[in-house]
């Protein structure tokens, strides 16, 4: 589980903090990528982020769903 992310994104601040609850109740460890330090990372995801990935695979942007999220980790 990875949170792509950046400094001052408020949106990305609840998808961390929602991410960092939902991991922890099920065991599953997770990391959070700043993409302001990779030019690639910025264009592809500058106006997307949030953007989590479960499994290497995008899984959303913007908000983070928590029930979604379960799903995803326990499938």
């Amino acid at each position: 589980m990875v949170v792509y992310s950046k400094p001052g994104c408020h949106l990305c601040e609840d998808a961390v903090a929602l991410v960092d609850r939902v991991c922890a109740e099920l065991g599953v460890t997770w990391s959070e990528v700043d993409i302001s330090t990779d030019a690639e990372l910025m264009r592809e995801y500058g106006e997307q982020i949030p953007v989590t990935f479960v499994d290497g695979r995008q899984h959303d942007f913007w908000r983070v769903d928590p029930e979604r999220l379960r799903t995803a980790l326990t499938a």
